[in-house]
């Protein structure tokens, strides 16, 4: 495994982290042409025949299909994105694009979400085809424009648009899974994503009588709207244990020596720290206002007010969130989509997972792999609509000092350049197995 040590991810990383992919929303931001012309160039490099495709004007993802050793072997999907959340440079310790390496780490917008990941699949995959190595199925590699909004420059627009470079592959590999969580001094649990909750962002609107400040307003469409959302915010939505949040807990409880009382889940999140953030987000579903509108002026009654909500639900409970959501707003207030997904999820008893265990275990003799559903969401869910599951798997081994989950469009985001390394090892070893 030597040949894939050599610390190219962290240059990699770095090089993506200088490239400006800020994804601010609605189609604004940074195209991701330029980051995209880049990974396709180093694909180049090695033999690989990437394609640049556009959905709109720089908005672009490269798709490769690498041809495996056997052709009745099913093909193999790792799919990642390369936009990046807005960073504020005045909060941050150096510049956010800057790329640094400081402390070990490389630090900047994208180092966990999600360009380290991608720089680890590209060193990866470039050392195993300068070393002739492939995978026994065609190995499919999608990075990716816009998960950082709604998919639709990215990974709607190439399971659309693209269908032909997905064929063959029923399984996939992605972010957010993988990472290690110090428990004791030889435990370390790995969670490898199998779900993640549905997406339902909504926009709320209110509707009454426009006029004067001053006067009478029984139907205020303002005050319709503010009692509508204290409902929906104070809502204590219920536990609901689905087959894979289950999975985890009974994960935990053997990895930790410990008992996890199901009917108290919420103070076992606490007393368990960092381990019970894996599941604190993920055993019930969840509505939260995001953002307020409504009129232009003090003294003028607005005709209408409207609000962002974003609401997530747990793998087969679309149903009762939205019944739930409808009922907590009440008859005068309507809803529309902004964006609406449904909840994917993959086999936690599968040889997938098994595979992912095993190249973890290998490198790490203290692993405790255990499934987990992310709480928030990812390009799965668009691979999900053409029948590819993901598993959330972007392996690195992390100092127990780093608060991993807050490097998530955090501020002062940085990855240890021995964890890209680790991650690399990781992955080449999964790769061998497809």
């Amino acid at each position: 495994m030597q040949e894939v040590a050599d610390g190219e991810a962290g240059a990699l990383c770095a090089e993506l982290i200088r490239i400006d992919t800020t994804n601010e929303g609605q189609g604004e931001g940074r195209p991701e042409r330029p980051a995209a012309e880049h990974v396709a160039a180093l694909l180049d490099e090695v033999g690989v025949e990437p394609v640049v495709v556009e959905s709109a004007p720089g908005r672009a993802s490269v798709l490769a299909r690498i041809p495996g050793t056997d052709p009745d072997a099913p093909a193999f999907l790792v799919h990642g994105h390369l936009d990046v959340v807005p960073a504020d440079p005045a909060d941050w310790s150096v510049p956010p694009l800057s790329g640094e390496v400081r402390d070990g780490c490389v630090w900047g917008r994208g180092a966990v979400d999600m360009k380290g990941s991608v720089a680890m699949t590209l060193a990866a995959v470039r050392a195993r085809l300068r070393a002739g190595r492939r995978t026994r199925g065609d190995l499919v590699l999608a990075f990716l424009a816009d998960e950082e909004c709604t998919g639709d420059y990215g990974s709607r627009y190439v399971t659309r648009e693209h269908r032909e470079f997905f064929d063959g592959c029923t399984e996939a590999i992605s972010e957010s899974g993988g990472y290690s969580v110090t428990t004791g001094p030889d435990t370390r649990v790995y969670p490898i994503a199998v779900g993640e909750r549905g997406t339902a962002w909504m926009r709320l609107t209110a509707r009454g009588t426009a006029g004067h400040g001053s006067r009478p307003a029984p139907d205020n469409a303002v005050a319709e709207l503010c009692h509508a959302l204290s409902r929906l915010a104070s809502h204590e939505w219920p536990v609901r244990l689905t087959p894979g949040v289950r999975a985890l807990l009974d994960g935990l409880a053997d990895a930790l020596g410990t008992t996890i009382d199901h009917d108290r889940l919420d103070e076992e999140a606490r007393r368990l720290g960092r381990v019970g953030t894996l599941f604190a987000g993920t055993i019930r579903n969840s509505a939260n206002p995001t953002r307020l509108d409504a009129g232009y002026k003090v003294n003028v009654v607005p005709g209408s007010a409207t609000a962002q909500v974003d609401g997530r639900f747990l793998p087969g409970l679309g149903e009762e969130f939205l019944a739930t959501v409808d009922r907590l707003l009440g008859p005068r207030i309507t809803r529309e989509f902004v964006n609406f997904e449904q909840a994917p999820s993959a086999d936690p008893q599968g040889p997938t997972f098994a595979a992912l265990s095993d190249a973890l275990r290998a490198e790490d003799a203290a692993a405790r792999p255990v499934p987990y559903v992310m709480s928030g969401g990812t390009d799965a869910k668009s691979f999900a609509a053409i029948g590819i599951r993901s598993f959330g798997f972007a392996p690195l081994l992390l100092d127990p000092s780093l608060d991993y989950q807050a490097m998530f469009h955090g501020v002062d985001e940085r990855v240890p350049l021995t964890g890209l390394e680790f991650g690399t090892r990781v992955l080449d070893r999964f790769l061998d197995t497809r």
